[in-house]
């Protein structure tokens, strides 16, 4: 009896010690930070701070427990329970509890696993080739915003497959956003430093880029890596165009803005696309907001060949409200793209699929995005509120879905990567 009894209370103990041990940082915080937060706070990333560290996070330690219990951050727009994305950044409830027991604990350090290592994620990746503007800009300082067009000869010498694109804005309290084109004819670099308000620019327009669109930058947008054997292709020799847009500033301000190319590592076969909707494919025109009224309008784009859709980027200014993209297939299947209740203008990402998704032939993309440009809208940028239009500057409006595509060949949807 006595030995049945000391087995229970060995059992007992054992069990009571595994539910009471402490949470480490290298064992259990670690890859929670590597996995939702290092792709924005480290050194140079859009965080304001890093955490890489024990010691950078220790230092952070109860406002991380508070902006994680609140939810605040990480940051993460899109609906998870509609969509699942490859870079999503959320945190379930028992990682969330996992924190404060740490934090309750003391933040206790651990041991540092020599089999483990969090620094080869793919944001951790150096680029290949680094291209900074020629030359510095000075802003105006005329608090006007300020659009202009910048040219980077990248000297390639050689087609290039990039396997990752990335912005980097030298004045990230000035870049409100930024395009990335690529003209192969070398005849557009006249255009470096010139406004979009300079009549002169239409004469560079009329020439056929290589890529319209080969990156965007918002704020909140990190690069993301294409499927092994796809990219984008940089012709030999090749530009980029970069059509920056500046937030308005009193003050001397300077901007020497980078773009970072990673090269794919493994045989290219497939090219990377980019298919835009943008306010033309809107159904119910105009694309105008009155004053103090809420509009939904509709987006309504037919797929006339087999996509496999890598990523999904909407896009709208200060009074945008909500977005909802999903297709509709011959067949009447509906398949939901993205779901974004809270529009936050100050936080737009590329949205990567966790595997290719395919869109039918005959498909139709439609989208539906809600404005509110009422005096109950904190974000409204008007008081009281005034009828906004199509516009580039931030004050205006927009309504675009930017998605990264591949020609269909069956299997896309099994590719995990």
């Amino acid at each position: 009896m006595q030995q049945h009894v000391l087995c229970f209370v060995l059992i007992f103990s054992h069990a009571w010690c595994i539910g009471q041990t402490k949470p480490t940082y290298y064992k259990d915080i670690q890859p929670l930070l590597a996995k939702n937060c290092i792709s924005c706070h480290k050194p140079g990333g859009i965080g304001p701070f890093s955490l890489q560290t024990y010691n950078e996070v220790a230092a952070k330690g109860n406002f991380i427990g508070h902006v994680t219990k609140t939810r605040y951050m990480p940051p993460w727009k899109a609906d998870p329970d509609l969509q699942i994305f490859r870079n999503q950044t959320t945190l379930a409830q028992a990682e969330i509890d996992l924190i404060q027991k740490w934090l309750a604990a003391g933040m206790p350090k651990g041991k540092k696993s020599k089999s483990k290592s969090f620094s080869t994620s793919e944001q951790n990746i150096k680029p290949d080739l680094t291209l900074p503007m020629v030359t510095s800009y000075q802003l105006t300082d005329q608090a006007k915003e300020d659009f202009r067009f910048f040219v980077i000869p990248t000297n390639l010498t050689a087609n290039t497959y990039i396997a990752a694109i990335e912005f980097v804005p030298g004045n990230r309290r000035q870049v409100h956003h930024s395009r990335v084109m690529v003209d192969s004819t070398q005849k557009i670099r006249g255009i470096d430093g010139m406004s979009e308000l300079d009549p002169r620019v239409k004469e560079f327009q009329v020439i056929p880029l290589a890529d319209e669109f080969l990156y965007g930058w918002v704020p909140g947008n990190t690069k993301i890596f294409f499927p092994p054997g796809t990219a984008k292709k940089i012709p030999q020799g090749a530009d980029l165009i970069l059509n920056i847009h500046y937030s308005p500033t009193s003050s001397i301000q300077k901007d020497q803005s980078v773009v970072n190319l990673y090269y794919a590592k493994t045989p290219v076969n497939r090219e990377v696309k980019t298919l835009t909707l943008k306010e033309s494919d809107i159904r119910n025109q105009p694309f105008f907001i009155e004053a103090e009224r809420k509009p939904t309008f509709y987006m309504d784009y037919p797929v006339r060949n087999d996509l496999s859709l890598i990523s999904i980027m909407p896009h709208m200014h200060f009074i945008g409200k909500s977005f909802l993209a999903y297709a509709i297939t011959p067949a009447g299947e509906k398949i939901q793209l993205i779901k974004i209740d809270n529009w936050d203008f100050n936080w737009q990402t590329t949205y990567q699929f966790k595997q290719l998704i395919k869109i039918p032939a005959g498909s139709r993309i439609r989208v539906e995005a809600k404005y509110d440009n009422t005096s109950e809208n904190p974000m409204n940028p008007n008081t009281p509120p005034k009828d906004i239009g199509y516009g580039w500057n931030s004050t205006d409006e927009m309504c675009n879905l930017v998605i990264y595509y591949l020609d269909y060949e069956p299997g896309d949807e099994l590719i995990d990567y």
